[in-house]
């Protein structure tokens, strides 16, 4: 969001705040995430005289930014759901793999920074895989919408082609790589079709969120047909290892293998995940309401 107005994409989101009786301030996005300035992202923000407890809604901040965020927004008197140690739990997939490692595909990781790669040293850590194959991402993002250049690897054993979906995979998060390279297992999760321009296979995939420990919302994960009323995730699922994340406020992003297994793809930080279109948002944002 600008200083001014909100993106296309929240114009919904400030009218469910708004029926739900939530004030809000908008902050200048561009200003920290493209010029590093905390101070003037929140320069439109009154002071406030007593800490408020608040939400972030808006585009994804690196672990850095949002760190810098939460602080410039601390100074006026605003405290943000999550702190920078929170947001990075469920921002950077392998903080939060030790919790979820038992229902989550096979995962391995790197940290660099893209520079001077030792592709022997990642063709030894790709061994445990057997020639399985690969979905590669840096620690928050993949580029799914490159399945086949950047994304989709058929063989953990085929050192062309990890060297070459790094190479493209590098090149286009460029100075946005976050951590390091991600290399997980490709599962075969319940299908719903081919993306019409990628050609990824989409798959019946849901995000959950979770506030203060507790599911306050199921959302379809994909705006197409294939979903079926009682495929629903139960209630219950993974609500012991919800629990235990260290986060106010984040999702799970869920699906079902072939063999009926329900697994965890990921987590993620609640405040900058995207809500699918059919998310009931006035109600999402009544959920919300509850924060102290």
């Amino acid at each position: 969001m600008s200083a001014a107005n909100p993106d296309s994409m929240y114009i919904d989101e400030v009218a469910a705040a708004t029926h739900a009786g939530l004030s809000f301030e908008m902050l200048d996005y561009a200003a920290i995430a493209d010029g590093n300035n905390p101070a003037r992202a929140v320069r439109e923000i009154p002071v406030h005289n007593t800490v408020e407890p608040a939400i972030y809604r808006g585009w994804m901040l690196s672990a850095s930014h949002y760190t810098a965020l939460y602080d410039a927004l601390l100074s006026r008197g605003i405290r943000l759901i999550n702190n920078a140690e929170q947001y990075r739990y469920t921002h950077h997939l392998p903080q939060s793999m030790h919790l979820i490692k038992k229902h989550t595909p096979h995962t391995v990781w790197m940290e660099t920074d893209g520079k001077n790669l030792s592709y022997d040293a990642i063709m030894q850590l790709l061994l445990p895989f057997s020639g399985q194959a690969l979905i590669l991402k840096d620690f928050v993002k993949s580029a799914k919408h490159y399945w086949y250049q950047a994304c989709y690897i058929p063989s953990a054993s085929d050192a062309t082609a990890v060297k070459n979906t790094v190479d493209y995979f590098l090149k286009l998060r460029g100075d946005d790589l976050e951590g390091g390279l991600v290399f997980r297992e490709f599962m075969d999760f319940e299908p719903l079709a081919d993306h019409p321009t990628s050609r990824m296979p989409l798959i019946k995939e849901y995000r959950l969120f979770f506030l203060n420990g507790e599911r306050i919302d199921t959302v379809r994960y994909w705006d197409i047909e294939g979903y079926e009323e009682t495929e629903s995730p139960p209630g219950d699922l993974f609500a012991d290892i919800a629990k235990q994340v260290r986060s106010n406020f984040f999702t799970m992003d869920v699906a079902r293998h072939i063999n009926g297994e329900w697994m965890i793809i990921e987590l993620g930080d609640g405040q900058v995940a995207g809500l699918p279109g059919t998310t009931d948002r006035d109600a999402f944002y009544r959920h919300l309401s509850s924060i102290s």
